[in-house]
């Protein structure tokens, strides 16, 4: 390992937490550096802490209401259109049935190492790294002769969100992988700096940017996978940032908010940016979440004035034309100065759906479920029919919102069910949240210590925000909620949360599990303050925030809370781990994705580490004697964040994507701090992990 790697490590990002500021840089555009972008005079949790005290003694049961469909991270229902030898199947149906049980892996212990470090009794292999062909014909990949047209037909750049979709027999499957954002450092030999880079190297990231779908197929009986070979591949494909035409849905899409002058009727968007977490939906599809997309744009502060708050609330710089993180795109396409195109960038921050069974499908960004800073989005059958989407808004201080179809789902493999199913995300209800402790303020000391009642939990109500065409916000039309989310959530008095990422709900249980990332501006000057659901100041390590719906119903307007964990070294008297012993527990910080198995056990990936080790993968049970016994599964290589995870249906197989290794201060693709996965320079690859006597993970 160079030098370089055991230099730099100690360096932690601006944030304060563990992520190095050379990922703040390129990931978010040092958003912690700025101001935070909610101004709002909302109340947070602690002014209201007293509102509903008469809730104490609500039952917390499981949502048995709700249609459970199928396992973590999994289809039931068909998967769309294939060819004749390979037909789309379900999960769960796998050559050789697994089930997961209780955890029984050996934890393996925090380390900096410059590998993916597994439990003893299982393997791992990489599926696809940067720059492996992805498109039929696609050119192998040289370093030193990059070109976008290449890229445009290989695997992305770091790669975050990871769904697999099967087809009938198992053993064949589609991957579809999220490539978040590139950074030059490690991409290009000989970088200096990006107002040093050519304009086809602009393109370059361009085409590196958006989401791949690759044909994938089982290695025998076992669990691990590789990239199909002997078929015809006419599934494989790139989606890119600069060239792959979408098309918007819902009561957004046409709107003046959305029209430019190379899409004069606001319908066609081209590419997708800072794609973060998603989902896969019981119907074959995949949802991805366009994040911090504000990165992109310069020319802010010649927008027209009535734009510039709205810009501002979004992360734009409004006060120069150039922002210090500017990513210099508006070089290689006009579209993203926004002196000329203000409009811009209202067609990212939405959540996609892409059909990976239907290659010539447009990918859909849906106007539906509002647009802000999406983590991704994760989506239940309610029992009535109607499909829910939850969300996070991943910003200190932001929302979480769900959304509720209009129609109902279509259970069945036939081609009518499967045509109505395509289209439930375009037309619903959009709500926010807010939540409510049920202890005396008091009682939240900053200490971490426990209430009286001997849980942070309280009651929370979803508040509508806009209903089809029917704006439900006062002094906006539904277009304007829907395009500018988050100010919408500021006039209904939505509650400021610390970075909510990724939201998932158990299928077992019915129950939703929100990451919260951290918040080292909590409690801090006139920040606000400690309150029930965030009880910690500067709040570097994050918590798990459990949601209970009332009666079960997930298209209702009220639910409970509670925070299972509160993350951190378990030494430390401000972490709770949902009263089990935390002498046996594993250390953890900084919670970003989540995922369930077949038992209903909770997946935890970690971003930004901020308790010395590399960032990792941990699983815990949620139910009954064993709730909060967290153990660490996996860490990923020196400087890298653990994306995903994704369990697949018969529990044999654990996806994650190793995003940005060796992404530490001062290095460089000619100097690297890491040299994984081939021992030359650092690539971002997705990885999968199975049991070597082709047994259920983690059981």
């Amino acid at each position: 390992m160079p030098e370089i790697g055991r230099r730099l490590l100690p360096v932690l990002g601006h944030s304060g937490g563990g992520r190095d500021a050379m990922t703040c840089r390129y990931r978010c555009g040092n958003a912690c550096d700025h101001p935070v972008p909610n101004r709002s005079e909302n109340p947070y949790l602690g002014d209201v802490v007293n509102a509903s005290m008469s809730r104490r003694g609500v039952m917390r049961a499981g949502a048995a209401g709700a249609l459970v469909l199928g396992l973590s991270g999994t289809v039931t229902a068909s998967a769309g259109p294939a060819l004749a030898d390979q037909k789309p199947g379900k999960p769960g149906q796998p050559a050789t049935p697994g089930k997961a049980g209780p955890l029984k892996f050996k934890p393996i212990p925090p380390n900096t190492l410059d590998n993916l470090v597994i439990p003893n009794g299982y393997d791992h292999s990489i599926v696809m790294r940067w720059g492996d062909p992805v498109v039929p014909g696609a050119p192998e990949f040289d370093l030193a002769k990059q070109s976008a047209a290449a890229q445009a037909q290989q695997f992305g750049y770091n790669n975050d969100f990871v769904g697999v979709l099967p087809f009938g027999d198992g053993d064949r499957a589609l991957l579809v992988v999220n490539h978040e954002y590139t950074n030059e450092n490690l991409m290009f030999p000989g970088y200096t700096s990006l107002d040093a880079l050519t304009v086809e190297q602009i393109r370059i990231s361009m085409a590196a940017h958006g989401m791949s779908v690759v044909e994938i197929e089982r290695v025998g009986r076992t669990g691990e996978w590789r990239p199909a070979g002997g078929h015809r591949l006419r599934y494989n494909k790139r989606i890119t940032g600069s060239t792959t035409p979408f098309r918007f849905t819902g009561p957004a899409a046409g709107s003046a908010l959305l029209r430019t002058a190379a899409d004069p009727k606001g319908t066609t968007p081209i590419g997708t940016l800072n794609n973060c977490a998603g989902g896969v939906t019981p119907w074959g599809t995949v949802l991805s979440g366009e994040e911090n997309f504000n990165q992109y744009f310069v020319g802010g502060d010649q927008a027209p004035e009535a734009l510039k708050p709205s810009l501002a609330r979004y992360g734009i710089t409004t006060t120069a034309r150039y922002p210090s993180d500017s990513r210099k795109w508006e070089r290689a396409q006009e579209r993203f100065d926004l002196a000329k195109h203000p409009n811009e960038a209202h067609r990212f921050g939405w959540i996609v759906e892409v059909d990976p069974f239907d290659p010539d499908a447009p990918p859909r960004k849906h106007t539906a479920l509002g647009r802000f800073k999406h983590e991704g989005a994760n989506v239940i059958v309610a029992r009535n029919g109607r499909v829910v989407a939850y969300m996070g808004d991943d910003e200190r201080f932001d929302y979480l919102y769900k959304f509720v179809s209009d129609k109902k789902y279509l259970p069945g493999d036939s081609a009518v069910a499967r045509r109505h199913n395509l289209t439930l995300l375009e037309s619903g209800t959009l709500y926010a949240a807010k939540v409510t402790g049920d202890s005396p303020a008091a009682e939240i000391d900053g200490t971490g210590k426990l209430p009286a009642d001997g849980a942070f939990d309280g009651s929370g109500t979803w508040i509508k925000l806009v209903s089809g065409n029917t704006s439900y916000v006062p002094g906006m039309t539904a277009a304007e909620v829907l395009t500018f989310t988050r100010l919408a959530g500021d006039k209904v008095g939505a509650t400021k949360m610390d970075r909510p990422e990724d939201v998932q709900p158990s299928l077992k249980t019915g129950k939703i599990y929100a990451a919260m990332t951290n918040n080292t501006n909590r409690g801090v000057g006139t920040y606000p303050g400690v309150d029930e659901a965030n009880p910690r100041p500067a709040n570097k390590h994050g918590q798990i925030f459990e949601i209970v719906e009332d009666r079960g119903d997930h298209t209702g307007t009220s639910f409970t809370w509670s925070l299972p964990i509160v993350c951190g070294d378990p030494a430390d008297a401000s972490t709770y781990f949902g009263g089990y012993d935390k002498t046996a527990v594993s250390p953890i910080s900084c919670p970003d994705n989540v995922a369930f198995d077949s038992a209903g056990n909770l997946w935890i990936s970690t971003d930004g580490n901020a308790l010395g080790s590399n960032d990792g993968l941990f699983a815990t049970a949620i139910e009954g004697s064993e709730r909060g016994h967290l153990k660490q599964f996996l860490t990923v290589p020196r400087g890298a964040e653990t994306c995903g995870p994704f369990i697949t249906g018969d529990d044999r197989s654990v996806f994650v994507a190793v995003q940005h290794p060796g992404e530490i201060t001062g290095a460089s693709v000619d100097n690297p701090a890491s040299t994984w996965p081939d021992g030359d320079y650092a690539k971002p690859a997705v990885v999968v992990t199975w049991r070597l006597d082709g047994g259920p993970i983690g059981s």
